[in-house]
Parts: C-alpha cells; sequence; structure tokens
C-alpha cells in the first residue's frame, strides 16, 4: 500500500497520528527533503528505506514506488496533499498499475499560519471566502490575477509568490487597492524558525525582500480582524417590547 501523507505545515508535531503510525511501520520512506523537516521522519524504523525525493523526476518518482509496491511505502508531501503537491500525477500512475493507495490529510501551510498569527478567515461583513493561490511565474496560472484581485471581500492567501512580491504588489495598486491594505507575510510558518512581517501594500515587499525560501503572503482587510457586523450565531437576539394592545 502506498500511503500520501501530509506532514504539515513545518511543526513536527502538527502530524496526524495516523500519519505517525504509518511511518512507524513504513518499510520504505520517499520525502520531499526540501520541505519536510527530517524531525517528521523521526518515528521512522532504523531498518526502513529512507530516500530524499529532491531532485528526483516523474519517471524516478514512479519506479521508486512501483518498486515497493508491495510493502508498506509512506510518500511524504509538507502540508496537506491536496494543495501544491503533484499527488494528481503520481495517483494516475498508480491507478494505471493498479496499485492500492491512500491518502492522509495534514495541515496546510496558510492553516499553520493564520494559528500562528492567531487570525481568522472568516470576518462577519468583511470576508466570508478564502482564496488560496499562487502569482504566475514561470508556472502558469490559468486563472488571471486580476480575476482573484478582484474579489476584494475574500481573504487571499498566496502560495509560492514571495520572488512575485512586486509583480503582485503592481498589479494590486493598478487595480485601485489602497496603498494602506494590509499585507503580512509568514516565512516557514509553524517552523522553529518562522518569522512573522508584517505591513501594507506599500511596504511589504521592503520588508521581505531577503527571503528566497517558503513563504506566504496574505493579502486583504479581514488582517484587521474587525467584525463589520455581528454574528447571528452568537448575538443576542433582541427582544422586542410589546404593550397591552400588542397582547
Amino acid at each position: 500500500m502506498i500511503y500520501f501523507i501530509g506532514a504539515g505545515s513545518g511543526d513536527p508535531e502538527l502530524v496526524t497520528i495516523k500519519a505517525q503510525k504509518i511511518l512507524q511501520k513504513a518499510d520504505a520512506v520517499l520525502y520531499t527533503g526540501s520541505l519536510v523537516p527530517r524531525e517528521v521522519l523521526s518515528w521512522c524504523r532504523d531498518d526502513a528505506l529512507i530516500v530524499d525525493s529532491q531532485g528526483m523526476k516523474y519517471p524516478e518518482i514512479f519506479t521508486f514506488l512501483e518498486k515497493h509496491k508491495n510493502k508498506t511505502v509512506a510518500r511524504v508531501h509538507t502540508g496537506d496533499p491536496s494543495i501544491y503537491s503533484t499527488i494528481a500525477k503520481q495517483i494516475s500512475f498508480l491507478n494505471e498499475k493498479n496499485i492500492n493507495y491512500k491518502v492522509i490529510p495534514g495541515v496546510t501551510a496558510s492553516f499553520g499560519a493564520s494559528a500562528s498569527l492567531g487570525i481568522e478567515y472568516t470576518i462577519p461583513g468583511v470576508s466570508q471566502t478564502l482564496i488560496i493561490s499562487r502569482v504566475e511565474g514561470k508556472t502558469p496560472n490559468p486563472e488571471k490575477l486580476e480575476n482573484i484581485l478582484a474579489c476584494r471581500n475574500s481573504s487571499l492567501v498566496f502560495y509560492l509568490s514571495i520572488l512575485l512580491i512586486k509583480k503582485l504588489k503592481k498589479r494590486t495598486l493598478e487595480m485601485g487597492y489602497s496603498p494602506d491594505t494590509p499585507c503580512w507575510v509568514v516565512e516557514k510558518a509553524t517552523w522553529e524558525d518562522e518569522a512573522v512581517y508584517k505591513g501594507t501594500l506599500s511596504n511589504i515587499d521592503k520588508k521581505v525582500a531577503h527571503i528566497r525560501g517558503v513563504a506566504l503572503i496574505l493579502l486583504g482587510d479581514f488582517l484587521y480582524q474587525k467584525e463589520r457586523e455581528e454574528s447571528h450565531l452568537y448575538v443576542k437576539p433582541l427582544v422586542k417590547e410589546c404593550n397591552a394592545k400588542d397582547r
């Protein structure tokens, strides 16, 4: 059985109990070394085959999975396997070869970042929609950046875009966003060396110019964390006063 495991956003303790149990019994482990902390592998057996997939191309990954298909294999991805993990192509290969697999979810970086910041993405009257996307660079984005930025009443989180933050800033300002719009960057969310940079569209690019690694960009008025209307779930309903006639 091949298990696709979400290793969480960085903190090894955010690995699920289910994923931990699989790592403890896995015969072979293929992990994304550039993104998954080595501490996540501390649960693996001493005699387990552990291979770093960094630098491997699809054919090499497919060969590894097929070679060990009769064993317990942990294919470890960062965050949650459903977001920017390339499992779709791997699963397609496994389906073609009739190789069994299961996917174990994990904590994606945007939720690790919100926990570190102590924020909520859904603020009544401000945003009830979370959009996770990336700024187009070498990898094309079928959804135009302008379409994403047009959703101004949404909470925007950009993965894999820190080196394109100037492009993001330029386009948002061209679309009429205020230079004072909150824009925060969380570098290596939930890792021991996590760093948070809080700014606005006018200055955030200068604050994070040194970052070359893993970082998230959060953009929008939701970062003020102030409701514009009361939540109907928790507000005590108003009791209408009535007089004798009403009775």
